[in-house]
């Protein structure tokens, strides 16, 4: 009897040739198996990658423990702050990078498209913000550096295929392989000790593909299931839907604010705002701008984006607000 394989079981399957791990064959044959047919004619070929998959899965557990480490990697933060960019096989975390940076980034419609981590800017309105690309996290396999690179972003986006029948076990999947190492995934507005910064991440979760067809099933299946303690938005990294209301939350996820600095009698430069903690103060950006600064500030003058405030007097424990414009008095 004749297997009679769908065209998308051909395209998948090129890519198990160029797999060079054992989690990454797992992660491409499993992608297979859901594809395959079932019927008398598959039977065979269903057993055959079974039985690879319990191999690979043999192969894993005898290699040395050092080669489980993996390749360490450390990106230098850039902008306004670093959010890492974390989810699935196939969740179209690259395809959504490429969409909210418009930098090319690679993208196929099949599993370890990423392999390595990878930094990209995301303009947002007057400043940059660095989104790092990472390989996908499975039940089965989760690059042992990835731990530390998400311990050390300001935020979490948490991507998931809205369109995928999976996705909320592919969710459960994610939330649990992080508690594993330590890391609790919170809202972006909780305010985190510095001594906790590494073990609770601002997180994001993104449904992507919401063009697709179920698309809202699977989000109402999600929040029936879980009871989430960050927040979510829907998008499609193909259609652009929600993408500007996106950009505004992973601005939010740093918890930053954007001031402007003015000498007497001149203008506020506008296009390079000095960023700083939410929260921080007229001392704190005095100290930011120069050590020397702090010791010698007499006064400040604020003016308010909206207009409100226009040269206000204030001291050095003035509380400042996003794109305030501050004039320092030494």
């Amino acid at each position: 009897m004749p297997a009679n394989l769908p065209p998308e079981y051909f395209e998948v399957e090129k890519t198990l040739r160029q797999a060079r791990t054992p989690e990454e064959k797992i992660v491409i044959i499993e992608k297979l198996l859901s594809i395959i047919p079932r019927h008398k004619g598959t039977e065979k070929l269903v057993a055959l990658y079974r039985s690879k998959i319990a191999k690979l899965k043999e192969e894993m557990q005898r290699r040395p423990a050092m080669a489980k480490k993996g390749q360490l990697f450390r990106i230098e933060k850039s902008g306004a702050g670093q959010v890492a960019v974390i989810g699935p096989p196939n969740a179209g975390k690259s395809a959504l990078i490429r969409a909210l940076t418009g930098v090319e980034v690679e993208v196929a419609d099949f599993p370890f498209t990423t392999r390595i981590a990878a930094p990209y800017m995301m303009p947002f309105e007057n400043i940059q913000i660095q989104l790092i690309d990472t390989p996908p996290i499975t039940a089965d396999f989760m690059e042992s550096w990835l731990t530390e690179m998400i311990k050390t972003a300001e935020g979490v986006l948490l991507v998931i295929d809205s369109s995928s029948e999976e996705a909320s076990q592919e969710l459960e999947t994610l939330i649990n392989e992080l508690k594993e190492k330590k890391i609790e995934l919170i809202s972006e507005n909780v305010s985190i000790p510095s001594d906790k910064f590494p073990f609770l991440k601002r997180t994001l979760l993104v449904l992507n593909k919401n063009d697709h067809p179920g698309s809202e099933k699977i989000s109402e299946e999600i929040n029936a299931l879980f009871q989430l303690s960050f927040g979510q938005i829907s998008v499609s990294a193909k259609t652009s839907d929600g993408l500007e209301t996106l950009r505004q939350r992973i601005y939010e996820l740093l918890q930053v604010v954007r001031i402007f600095s003015k000498v007497p009698g001149k203008k506020p430069d506008l296009e390079s705002p000095f960023i700083l903690k939410r929260g921080s103060t007229i001392l704190d950006l005095a100290r930011h701008i120069h050590k020397d600064f702090a010791d010698k500030l007499n006064y400040a003058r604020v003016w308010s984006k909206q207009g409100t405030i226009s040269g206000l007097r204030v001291n050095r424990e003035y509380v400042l607000n996003d794109e305030d414009t501050v004039e320092l008095h030494l």
